[in-house]
């Protein structure tokens, strides 16, 4: 029988919370055999919520946090003042070993300082990225850093090329991932200080498959499997990646309901049309796992829907299964 994965889950995170994170555990533990899953919250809501479901009780308990960092709050106050929060508690489980891995769609400030500060790193590992999966034309690719470390060094990402090579054998398969670093060009000579230093480190790494440069319009056409970059501009990337996907649904809508004959031609293309956008979307993938840490930490959209908090926590079973951290502190120490 597989060892038990341990997930602490950040019960009052998100903006449906405790509904969407309630229904997405008691999903979860439905479809894994290896899963126990810790609702850290307060208790009175958390247990009116799991009251409306059957579950397996031994697959689900209710940690009692009286305390909800708000998305608003300065992270490193909130994380030094609420103690009984259910991210700071669900970290220290994380932190002493009572789970494995803690998923979170709540403060990401708090989950970020909380990852680095109370989880901890892995030795050897300089700084702790954040790294979602981000859909292109050939499926999809892994952008690293979107969000912890907006002023990373050259060493740094190149620890992150590492780890993002890693993520991508092992986790979605792919032997041998391409690794690019965002660029303005594809010239070597090209770029900021950051990318001009940090170019030669990546392309004389012996351990990861360089391929040089990447522009911003190529990401989408999947011409790399691992986009490195610091978090600031990789931000603007996901960012600008969920703007452009809502407009051109927006777009896309607005055109099959424009006219009676373009509303039976959106009844003929409806199921394919689906498919090929559900293609699309990342709630299958789960959350953003902050990678180079002693235990697995995944932060998902302050909107998720139970559909995505219960894959962040399925990601978890797979990560834990793989080695995923041994593997890492293994490729960092080389």
């Amino acid at each position: 029988m597989a060892d038990i994965v341990r997930v602490a889950v950040d019960a009052m995170g998100g903006d449906n919370a405790p509904f969407v994170t309630v229904k997405g555990a008691v999903d979860a533990t439905k479809e894994s055999d290896s899963l126990k899953v810790f609702l850290v919250g307060q208790k009175d809501k958390v247990e009116s919520e799991l009251s409306k479901y059957k579950y397996d009780t031994s697959k689900i308990e209710v940690v009692d946090a009286t305390e909800v960092i708000d998305m608003a709050e300065p992270p490193v106050m909130a994380i030094r003042k609420k103690k009984d929060s259910s991210i700071v508690k669900a970290m220290y489980m994380v932190n002493h070993g009572e789970a494995d891995a803690y998923v979170s769609a709540g403060s990401t400030g708090a989950t970020l300082v909380g990852g680095q500060v109370i989880v901890g790193r892995l030795k050897g590992v300089d700084r702790a990225p954040l790294a979602p999966l981000i859909p292109t034309e050939k499926g999809n690719s892994l952008l690293i850093d979107c969000g912890a470390n907006v002023d990373a060094r050259a060493n740094h990402l190149v620890q992150f090329a590492k780890m993002g090579t890693v993520y991508m054998e092992n986790i979605m398969g792919i032997k041998n991932p391409t690794v690019a670093i965002v660029n303005i060009g594809a010239e070597e000579e090209k770029g900021n200080a950051l990318v001009k230093e940090t170019f030669p480190l990546l392309k004389n790494c012996p351990d990861i498959n360089f391929i040089g440069s990447i522009e911003a319009r190529d990401i989408p056409a999947g011409y790399a499997d691992i986009i490195v970059c610091e978090a600031f501009t990789g931000n603007v990337i996901l960012k600008m990646y969920e703007g452009v996907a809502k407009s051109m649904m927006h777009v896309i809508k607005k055109s099959l309901m424009g006219n009676l004959k373009t509303k039976i031609g959106a009844l003929l293309i409806k199921n394919d049309l689906k498919k090929s956008l559900s293609d699309y979307s990342l709630e299958k993938y789960g959350g953003a796992p902050m990678l180079g840490l002693k235990g697995l930490v995944v932060k998902t959209h302050g909107s998720s829907s139970d559909i995505e908090i219960k894959n962040s926590i399925l990601q978890c079973v797979t990560f834990t299964e793989q080695k995923i951290s041994e593997k890492i502190s293994a490729k960092i120490s080389e």
